[in-house]
């Protein structure tokens, strides 16, 4: 009989420290690195949600993370204890955590939402199986389904495996993908109460965790832009901060295809999170022009120029717009259309599922 059973929720079963970490995890992101404040902001938990007893406290916890590694004591240049600061370590279980919240139910199970016109000889696996055929390369054979098509065909007693037992893993042909991430950092991204940037973070730590550890022969670049534009590492994505910026738009494109010139792979794209409309620019005399009053024409013009450009350079440009203003939709409708892009009107809410399946895709075609 098909249907449904109910049952109670049973939480994983987890030591003190591991449900501790998770949500210090969380906040350490929202405090950009901040570990007193991170703390703070557990310790009020604890009062209101009784995170804790008296067998494992908040201090208990912090021990732990000086024991594990995740934290360090700075030491003042006259001596003496200077601040806590967390480590590569804990910034790594950072990254994985924003991977596996972002991107772990979007693992491939079977046949997945990826669809491509051809298999054949291609340099990574996707699961799939089909029956040996000449010309199939001899190292993508399966072993362990051939010898099971094997005993299937000719039983157990009397071993015996010929060609058409024979099973491969089926391959596609993806091109290595070089791409740039832009960040808005502008004051727009934590205006009218709401945390955008944690979010961009978030997505950010995931999608360069994605590709450092499942593609590693493709490549990452992240930037942010302001009033101006500058690259970050990945290590620097927890600490990231929103200024009291405009938003520099053009820069931020500019740097992004100097970067990409340099890549050798043929595929190349750029990724822009942004919330809100262009409003600086800086001049040829180094002097900034900026004006957030709507939409300013002349802003507007360079950034299509920006765009048509990139499309020169076949560098793709997919937008992911955070805000669901009318006036702001349009300027990046004509924006995708000047460069033959993408655009997506998204929450937060979906935005690092609809950034995993546009990569995916996109390492699966010829971008030129």
């Amino acid at each position: 009989m098909k249907g449904f059973q109910f049952k109670t929720y049973e939480a994983p079963d987890q030591s003190p420290f591991d449900k501790l970490f998770e949500i210090f995890k969380e906040l350490i992101v929202h405090t950009s690195g901040d570990f007193d404040e991170a703390i703070s902001w557990m310790r009020e938990l604890d009062v209101e949600y009784k995170l804790t007893d008296e067998k494992y406290t908040i201090d208990d916890f912090i021990e732990d993370l000086k024991k594990k590694g995740y934290i360090k004591q700075e030491i003042k240049d006259g001596g003496g204890d200077g601040e806590t600061k967390i480590t590569a370590k804990t910034e790594r279980a950072i990254r994985q955590t924003a991977l596996n919240n972002i991107f772990g139910d979007l693992k491939t199970a079977g046949k997945g939402n990826h669809k491509t016109k051809t298999l054949g000889q291609g340099d990574e696996k996707n699961g799939e199986f089909k029956e040996f055929n000449f010309g199939d390369n001899i190292e993508n054979i399966s072993l362990t389904e051939s010898i099971k098509n094997a005993q299937i065909n000719h039983g157990i007693d009397a071993f015996n495996l010929t060609e058409n037992d024979l099973v491969v893993e089926q391959t596609e042909q993806k091109s290595q993908m070089s791409t740039v991430l832009m960040i808005d950092i502008s004051h727009s991204m934590i205006l009218y109460g709401e945390d955008r940037i944690t979010p961009a973070k978030k997505v950010a730590m995931a999608l360069a965790e994605l590709i450092t550890t499942r593609y590693p022969k493709d490549t990452i670049d992240i930037l942010v832009f302001g009033d101006d534009a500058w690259t970050i590492s990945i290590q620097e994505l927890p600490y990231l901060k929103v200024g009291p910026y405009h938003t520099n738009t053009v820069a931020g494109l500019q740097l992004a295809m100097d970067i990409l010139r340099r890549k050798r792979n043929t595929n190349k794209q750029i990724f822009m999170i942004t919330d809100g409309k262009p409003s600086c620019i800086k001049e040829a005399d180094g002097n900034y022009y900026m004006n957030s009053n709507g939409l300013d024409q002349y802003i507007v013009e360079k950034c299509y120029n920006q765009a048509k450009m990139a499309r020169k350079l076949h560098i793709p440009i997919t937008t992911f717009m955070i805000a669901q203003d009318p006036y702001l939709q349009k300027f990046v409708n004509a924006f995708t259309e000047a460069n033959q892009g993408k655009a997506f009107y998204t929450g937060l809410k979906g935005l690092g599922e609809m950034i995993f399946e546009d990569y995916e895709t996109n390492r699966k075609k010829k971008l030129k």
